[in-house]
């Protein structure tokens, strides 16, 4: 094959990998309506993020064992954070910040769980990042500018969300406005961003070096980028919405 040929494969199959791929499609109402592999991961980590939630608490002890101790370690740093970051409100926003980061990180790592290929081994399935969709990211995104907007109509009401808007001087009004639309925009297009880069990355040092090379790479772009996004998404949330209830 030559190395025009080999390039084509080898972007063919950066292509396929990174596409979004409707499984099946449910009807109703007259409305067909697409479920994509995307949607099918959503719903299966959803789903062991409740079942596991659920084992850790059915039977809490008073002197717990490690997975309760692990538990309740995390709990406790996310009360900290959120205390620390949105002061005597911070355990009212506990739960949606501390889900919204486990979420993320079962969502970037999940792709690591993947089996591997090899010496004529076909893999039955492949977990691809959920989060190289930007219809996530945006979603989350959303979540969170909707959960900004809710606290500040909450904690200042309609007066001082509008008086928000001209502070400190009345022609900041439109780019306090933008701020709606930007921050949002910037959550969702830095995680999608990052993930699906770093997804890239990988495909590519499979493909280059099948063998030795990829475990250890993946110990960054896998592992540790995608820890930082989960990190680096929440934190940015937590900001904005003691932003919005300062």
């Amino acid at each position: 094959m030559s190395e025009a040929g080999e390039a084509l494969s080898l972007g063919e199959r950066i292509s396929e990998s990174i596409a979004i791929k409707t499984v099946f499609r449910i009807e109703a109402l007259g409305l067909s309506i697409p479920i994509s592999d995307t949607v099918i991961t959503t719903w299966a980590l959803m789903a062991l993020l409740i079942l596991g939630s659920w084992l850790l608490v059915r039977r809490l002890r008073m002197a717990p064992r490690r997975p309760q101790l692990l538990a309740e370690a995390f709990v406790g740093f996310v009360n900290k954070i959120t205390e620390e970051k949105l002061g005597r409100h911070g355990r009212s926003y506990a739960a949606f910040l501390g889900t919204l980061f486990l979420f993320l990180i079962a969502a970037n790592l999940a792709p690591m769980l993947s089996p591997v290929g090899g010496f004529g081994f076909e893999p039955p399935f492949f977990i691809r990042p959920l989060t190289r969709d930007i219809n996530v990211t945006a979603a989350l995104a959303a979540a969170v500018i909707a959960t900004v907007v809710g606290s500040t109509f909450r904690h200042k009401g309609l007066r001082g969300w509008a008086k928000g808007l001209v502070s400190p001087m009345p022609f900041m009004l439109p780019f306090n406005l933008m701020e709606y639309a930007i921050k949002p925009l910037s959550l969702a297009l830095r995680l999608f961003g990052n993930i699906l880069g770093a997804y890239i990355i990988m495909l590519l040092v499979e493909a280059v070096m099948p063998l030795g090379l990829p475990p250890i790479a993946g110990l960054y772009f896998d592992l540790f980028d995608g820890l930082v996004q989960a990190v680096v998404f929440s934190f940015l949330s937590t900001i904005y919405i003691a932003e919005a209830i300062e």
